[in-house]
């Protein structure tokens, strides 16, 4: 019988726990590489690192489990981010890719193929979500006149 991705997401989580290693720091390190016009949004580095780390680790895991709470949070999560401007969803995809390719990395010893399909699947509906509520914010509240 072969684990559901919330159980092999959850036996990573607290894998990465169990380590101490904080995932946060090459992962901010790529995105910002990769994006490095994004460094000046981040005013408060340390708490913000910290939040959106934890809250999409949290959003997979959410996905993963079927919790009703993931769209209204991801909704409101990516209505907040507007206040920065435009974020293309090729950013928004980054960071959720680079993220599993950290813990991909961190958890070696414990990745496995239906770990590594298990993060896959959700990232995917994750982006999706992103996709999907971006859409709608932007049919609700059109980019004209805001940053």
């Amino acid at each position: 019988m072969s684990q559901t991705d919330a159980a092999l997401i959850e036996a990573s989580l607290l894998a990465l726990a169990e380590s101490g290693t904080e995932v946060r720091h090459r992962l901010f390190d790529r995105f910002f590489e990769a994006y490095p016009a994004r460094r000046k949004d981040f005013l408060a580095r340390e708490a913000t690192t910290i939040r959106m780390t934890d809250e999409t680790l949290q959003i997979l895991y959410g996905l993963a489990g079927e919790e009703s709470w993931v769209w209204p949070l991801v909704a409101e999560l990516v209505a907040t981010h507007q206040n920065y401007g435009h974020l293309p969803l090729e950013e928004y995809d980054a960071f959720v890719d680079l993220l599993v390719a950290e813990l991909a990395e961190v958890l070696a010893e414990q990745w496995s193929a239906p770990t590594a399909a298990a993060w896959q699947r959700q990232s995917e509906r994750l982006k999706a979500m992103i996709a999907k509520a971006s859409a709608e914010w932007d049919r609700v509240l059109p980019r004209t006149g805001r940053a």
